[in-house]
């Protein structure tokens, strides 16, 4: 979820069963509102496969220790930008999305270009915490993005959640997961993060403020990963059109 707001003009609501799910759009970019007017979601419409949001730009900054990931695990859809993005740009890569609201799938396919479920990627309804404790060991890469009503899902981000993040991940594996800088308790998932991850945690602030992206790492990545960190963001860069110069130069490294 993004902090981005003024999309005030609702220009398709959902059946009532359905009424928590909104959509707006203004300019061009189409955005997706779970329970309030904050934006959960973006896609402008002339490129849909773009990263229309910084802070969904900033999580694809874990291809920076992890460029070629096999199995992708994400928690929350939303629009699907992150899912489209991966299915798009990393044709070997296999993404696995658990959404628990049958109505943001049906958003998403709708009126977000996702793509149906294929053998690279499946879009299942489920809850994440219990998803992903009954997957260890399945994942290079896991991403949380889990909102509700502006406030992040309670059960995505405690002690036990962490921990079976943690579980989830293969050897190399990583967690990223997006926080609200201005949430009082995110130093308190940041925290919890620390402990499951044996404080092998690094965060980057997406501009403008106001999402903190949390990088946990099962592997300590080591000084030399560190080191060719500038050189790799800049292939990554002319690859795929991110900022990750910017990425490496902002990333607060594990203390």
């Amino acid at each position: 979820m993004g902090l981005t707001q003024g999309f005030s003009t609702l220009n398709a609501r959902r059946p009532r069963e359905e009424s928590c799910v909104h959509l707006s759009e203004r300019n061009g970019v189409r955005s997706l509102h779970l329970g309030n007017s904050m934006v959960q979601s973006a896609m402008r419409l002339t490129v849909p496969n773009q990263l229309e949001l910084a802070y969904t730009r900033c999580m694809m900054g874990f291809m920076l220790f992890h460029p070629h990931p096999e199995n992708i695990l994400m928690i929350g859809l939303g629009g699907g930008s992150l899912a489209k993005f991966v299915y798009h740009r990393l044709s070997r890569t296999k993404t696995t999305v658990v959404e628990i609201n049958p109505q943001v799938i049906a958003a998403a396919r709708n009126y977000f270009s996702v793509p149906p479920d294929d053998e690279r990627l499946q879009v299942v309804i489920g809850e994440g915490g219990e998803y992903i404790a009954g997957h260890p060991a399945s994942a290079d890469v896991l991403m949380v993005d889990g909102f509700d009503d502006g406030c992040q899902v309670a059960s995505l981000c405690t002690q036990d959640f962490y921990n079976h993040a943690h579980a989830v991940l293969k050897r190399s594996g990583l967690l990223v997961v997006n926080l609200l800088s201005r949430d009082k308790s995110c130093q308190n998932y940041l925290s919890r993060i620390k402990t499951s991850f044996s404080g092998h945690v690094s965060t980057l602030a997406a501009d403008p403020p106001g999402n903190l992206i949390a990088f946990a790492f099962r592997q300590n990545p080591g000084k030399r990963v560190w080191a060719a960190l500038p050189e790799r963001a800049k292939k990554l860069e002319n690859e795929f059109a991110l900022p990750f110069t910017e990425f490496a130069r902002k990333l607060e490294r594990p203390k």
